[in-house]
């Protein structure tokens, strides 16, 4: 299938309203068109997380380019393109987006590497930490038919990188695959991804430099068949959002909530809402974003994979809704 989707977004004071796309009251209407960066070439930033730092958004994302093809011998449709490294977009009012470059680069010819071409990098996301100064990425790294399950991650002195490599890890001798990361507000970081074959998901404490996994952990949405996790918090309030395990093929989201990061999590329905929401709106979500100085105002970023041409992938961004410890998205 193959989408293509503009959202250039305006923030007022209360809501988010999105150029080129029409809510009406019962149905939510997307646009067709692309996310173009500000040399007027589509933004190529996949998986993607957001950092806020200094007055400026910085968008990492998976690099999709080259020819799709399928991995053979796998019991789900395993589309890849060869691994093109991470990519960065800034931005001070998240419509006009400058191409800072592939921050964290990969090998060729070396298969051995975890940041081989060959390999798999995705759903990047950075954090700063204050004590040490350093901004560090974590990123899912695998071979393609996902046996080796791992987290990577890479360092350096500036939001745009480059970043230095340091290598991969099994959080507690767990699978890692899809991921993301959260700093709470009390400065401490903890790795989120999708363990045990895609079954359970994990929520890891990392160390007080944020580089090394630590023994605290917890079990989360167990034999659920989760992945592509999204969290944030509002309010005291802790919430994920993921989606089920369908390939490259949109599913039906859900969410869960929680009053502490480490659990208990209570599992609600899908927060989609409106017309194809049973599909996410044709997506897979991978990040909330808070927007900066406007509290509670969150943005719920999506990726619309085309499977059989990846490098042609965009993305979805809307608007989560929050009534007290509920939320909704269209």
């Amino acid at each position: 299938m193959k989408h293509t989707l503009l959202i250039a977004l305006l923030i007022t004071y209360n809501s988010f309203w999105f150029s080129n796309s029409i809510h009406a009251e019962n149905d939510t209407r997307f646009t067709d068109d692309e996310l173009i960066d500000t040399d007027g070439k589509p933004v190529n930033a996949h998986g993607a997380g957001v950092l806020y730092h200094k007055g400026v958004y910085y968008l990492f994302g998976e690099v999709k380019q080259g020819k799709t093809w399928l991995v053979p011998k796998q019991n789900w449709e395993d589309f890849r393109v060869p691994a093109g490294g991470v990519s960065c977009y800034s931005s001070t009012d998240l419509k006009h987006w400058k191409n800072r470059g592939v921050v964290l680069k990969p090998t060729t010819n070396n298969p051995d590497y975890d940041l081989d071409t060959s390999r798999v990098i995705e759903r990047p996301k950075v954090i700063y930490n204050e004590h040490t100064k350093k901004f560090i990425m974590w990123m899912h790294i695998d071979k393609n038919d996902y046996s080796y399950s791992r987290g990577g991650v890479a360092i350096s002195d500036k939001p745009f990188g480059p970043y230095k490599y340091l290598g991969s890890v099994k959080p507690n001798n767990q699978m890692l695959r899809d991921m993301t990361l959260f700093k709470d507000d009390d400065g401490k970081a903890y790795l989120i991804y999708s363990s045990e074959n895609n079954n359970t998901m994990h929520i890891c404490l990392l160390s007080s430099d944020y580089l090394t996994p630590t023994k605290a952990y917890t079990r989360i949405l167990v034999n659920e068949g989760r992945e592509s996790p999204a969290i944030f918090k509002n309010q005291g309030k802790y919430f994920l959002i993921t989606s089920g395990c369908s390939g490259w093929s949109p599913n039906a989201a859900s969410y869960a909530v929680a009053d502490h990061v480490m659990g208990p999590w209570l599992e609600r329905e899908n927060p989609c809402k409106g017309v194809n929401a049973e599909v996410s709106f044709f997506s897979q979500g991978g990040f909330v974003l808070p927007v900066a100085n406007k509290p509670g105002s969150f943005i719920f970023m999506g990726d619309r994979w085309n499977k059989t041409d990846l490098e042609k992938s965009t993305y979805l961004w809307l608007p989560v809704h929050i009534i007290n410890d509920k939320i909704e998205i269209y």
